[in-house]
């Protein structure tokens, strides 16, 4: 568990409490006793968000922070980082730093504190499961038939057919009832001595509520997510609440049973029953009649003013339901924004895989080539060539082909005026053409590009072309850089294919212009088309790419190059490495 992710799941764990609270404040009048209980159902789900693998989730991301800083990925001053790419002719490597909070540092430290805080919880838990079971092995069935026919009759009140135990023993002095797979009532032994044969039946009727309603599997639920939440406080509390709404949800079905003379006398019972002894605290496995005094004066407060629900209140309440799950799937994109490993699967029979370590030294990183004429992939390092990473400034080649497909710009208007912000590259710090934006790679000129043609338009096209996990959720000027939009080096690869081939579908000449964007060099049988990218955050280069394609007398190659490391990945050291590689296999 990282400090993200706790802080994450603190987050929305107390937020989802402290809403549930104000609704149930806000709306008391308007709220039926059921559907108050069934509020806190909503809490479960609220709570088990954060649990569930991120690839279900539709939404997604990283969490990044307020704004973003123009860093070189390179060097502290504004040069490009490799000579050698510049002597060539190649593009700029520059790069966008974006900020976020870094609480890596303390991830093991919030680990061993959340694993040894549930290891405490469990032992607590398994202490009240022993004495349960100790205390059901010492119960013995009820032999008194008056009793036997109240239960029997109260079933049949009910519709309850499924088998259900009742006992006796003489551990306790309040009913209670427990068991998921064997569920049992269990009278304090003697009863009908000190209780009157009415007095058990308002008993009886209340725990087979708990029963009909499945309460004791939520009370096993409800011991889970304290289990997982141990470190919040409100998380404590709000099941404090929710087990008073449970049983007064259940006073009020057993009124519903009852007429108006036996409402007082059915509250008296449950106060006679709360001076005799209850068990710990921690037994939050049962379900008993018995509760705190202050909880108690709750409870007959609503008994003494009982109403039955009309049909408008039953509507608010679903109503109030419904507004309330709507902000339960708000919380997504929350969580969903946490990082995490997004693999692919991939599966190809014309695979080649491949030692290419001494090319990556002190990098982690991977390579992906694939030959047209042979129908081949070949792989370096399988594992990372299917992780989904940021794509970075490489996403510009799809940015200008949606823009030229859109006609936000055109072959003859792709012009862009500088908005005179000072950045510190001197290339951006001026007017720019598609071209030049491309060659530079200028973010801003992106940027604006992809105002203009507005992110509902960019969800259509990156689902149009299946690219990466399609996921814009990071903002319109961030998406990219770092955030939520993410592919892997075999999906780059299978995409510039794609892309190569028009198999989009687009416009044979939008294709054209950013084929000819994106050329970098020509030599006597060979041409090199690519784009760098390099992933800042917090001005440390995290992340390196350079994908593209070499075109031969013979064939095509299109590959698909990343590295990623704490500080000096960046798309220019990738490209190094591509062209080492390309050179040794000689396509290049």
């Amino acid at each position: 568990m990282s400090a993200l992710h706790l802080s994450v799941s603190l987050f929305i764990s107390s937020l989802m409490v402290i809403v549930i609270l104000l609704i149930r404040e806000i709306f008391k009048y308007q709220l039926s006793s059921k559907w108050k209980y069934n509020l806190w159902f909503l809490l479960f789900i609220a709570l088990l968000i954060p649990y569930l693998p991120t690839q279900l989730l539709s939404f997604g991301g990283k969490l990044t922070g307020n704004g973003i800083q123009y860093s070189n990925p390179a060097q502290a001053d504004i040069t490009n980082e490799n000579p050698q790419l510049n002597n060539e002719s190649w593009m700029n490597d520059f790069s966008t730093s974006v900020h976020r909070l870094d609480f890596t540092v303390l991830d093991p430290v919030f680990t061993i504190l959340w694993i040894a805080g549930m290891l405490v919880m469990i032992i607590l838990a398994m202490h009240a499961w022993i004495k349960l079971w100790q205390l059901k092995k010492s119960a013995s069935a009820i032999a008194n038939t008056e009793i036997l026919s109240i239960f029997e009759q109260c079933k049949q009140r009910l519709n309850v057919s499924n088998s259900l135990v009742l006992m006796e023993s003489q551990r306790i002095k309040s009913p209670l009832m427990f068991g998921i797979f064997k569920p049992c009532i269990i009278l304090p032994r003697y009863a009908e001595v000190w209780l009157s044969t009415e007095e058990i039946k308002y008993i009886l009727l209340h725990e087979l509520h708990h029963y009909k309603n499945k309460d004791v599997a939520i009370n096993y639920l409800t011991v889970l997510f304290q289990i997982l939440y141990w470190f919040n406080p409100l998380i404590w509390m709000a099941f404090r609440e929710m087990r008073l709404d449970r049983e007064i949800a259940c006073d009020s079905a057993v009124l519903h049973t009852l007429n108006q003379p036996q409402h007082v006398a059915y509250g008296n019972t449950i106060i006679k029953l709360a001076d005799k002894s209850r068990l710990p605290k921690h037994f939050a496995m049962v379900n008993q009649i018995a509760s705190s005094k202050k909880q108690i004066k709750k409870r007959m407060e609503r008994i003494a003013y009982f109403k039955t629900d009309t049909k408008l209140v039953k509507v608010k309440s679903i109503l109030i339901f419904i507004l309330l799950a709507g902000f339960v799937v708000s919380q997504v994109p929350i969580v969903s924004a946490m990082p995490y490993d997004d693999r692919i699967d991939f599966d190809n029979g014309q695979t080649v895989n491949e030692d290419l370590s001494a090319y990556f030294n002190g990098y982690e990183g991977s390579f992906v080539l694939y030959d047209v004429q042979k129908k081949q992939y070949n792989i370096y390092n399988k594992d990372k060539s299917t992780l989904r990473v940021s794509p970075n400034s490489t996403f510009k080649i799809y940015s200008a082909l949606f823009a030229l497909e859109s006609e936000v710009i055109t072959r003859k208007d792709n012009f862009m005026k500088w908005n005179g912000q000072s950045y510190p590259y001197q290339s951006w710090n001026q007017n720019h053409n598609l071209q030049t934006a491309m060659e530079n790679s200028v973010t801003w000129y992106f940027q604006q590009m992809d105002k203009m043609l507005q992110k509902k338009n960019i969800e259509a096209y990156t689902e149009r072309i299946e690219y990466g996990n399609q996921n814009l959720s990071g903002g319109i000027e961030e998406y990219w850089l770092e955030s939520s939009l993410k592919i892997s080096p075999i999906e780059q690869v299978q995409t510039l294919k794609k892309f190569y081939t028009n198999q989009f579908g687009f416009d044979e000449k939008n294709i054209n212009i950013v084929k000819n964007a994106i050329k970098l060099e020509a030599r006597k049988s060979s041409t090199l088309y690519g784009k760098t990218g390099t992933g800042t955050v917090n001005s440390q280069n995290v992340n390196g790419w350079f994908i593209g394609f070499v075109e031969t007398d013979n064939t095509t190659y299109f590959f698909a190059t990343n590295i990623e490391s704490d500080n000096h990945a960046s798309g220019s050291i990738a490209a190094d490495i591509t062209k080492s590689i390309l050179h040794n296999k000689g396509i290049y």
